[in-house]
């Protein structure tokens, strides 16, 4: 009997850490510090039109605006992509800045999986990715018109949370 205590003991640990990472409803309890404060202001070279730059300055004045962290090496990416590109054909903004990738991979990538980016920013050096608040991709943020970031999703985007996150507050930004 003794015996198989320490296998119980490690069956119930397994199941608290698996309950954890794996179930636990929301991975939104932790409230960004970045709500509803001026997006961190960013110049970064773009990825596909070479010698021009991005910045945070060019995202303002034309509506909501998705901005997504995002690299081709990162598997989490490659799973939300469809749903970056359904936005982008419903006419959203949608804004890449590719994270600490080799420009040629990143640019495989959308040829690829099809490019919804209206630009992408390359963040070679990780700065901006740590400006956002980055800690791991994907992560995205909804700008208001204004650059105020209204809703930051960390992790990649599935269907049900396009639909009950993203969209929700894509419609807010527009309000």
């Amino acid at each position: 009997m003794k015996r198989f205590i320490p296998v119980a003991l490690f069956v119930a640990l397994a199941g608290v850490m698996a309950w954890g990472l794996l179930i636990r409803e929301n991975r939104d309890a932790l409230r960004s510090t970045f709500i509803e404060k001026p997006a961190p202001d960013f110049v970064l070279p773009k990825l596909l039109t070479e010698g021009e730059t991005v910045s945070i300055a060019d995202l303002k004045g034309d509506g909501p605006v998705v901005v997504n962290f995002w690299a081709s090496w990162c598997g989490p990416c490659r799973v939300e992509h469809p749903e970056l590109v359904k936005l982008a054909e419903e006419g959203v903004r949608v804004v890449g800045i590719n994270y600490q990738n080799e420009p040629d991979d990143a640019k495989n990538f959308l040829d690829r999986l099809g490019n919804p980016f209206e630009v992408v920013g390359v963040d070679k050096s990780g700065r901006t990715g740590i400006e956002y608040g980055v800690a791991a991709l994907p992560e995205t943020f909804i700008l208001d018109e204004n650059g105020i970031i209204l809703y930051k999703h960390v992790g990649p985007i599935n269907p049900g949370e396009l639909d009950g996150k993203i969209r929700p507050a894509i419609e807010a930004a527009r309000r």
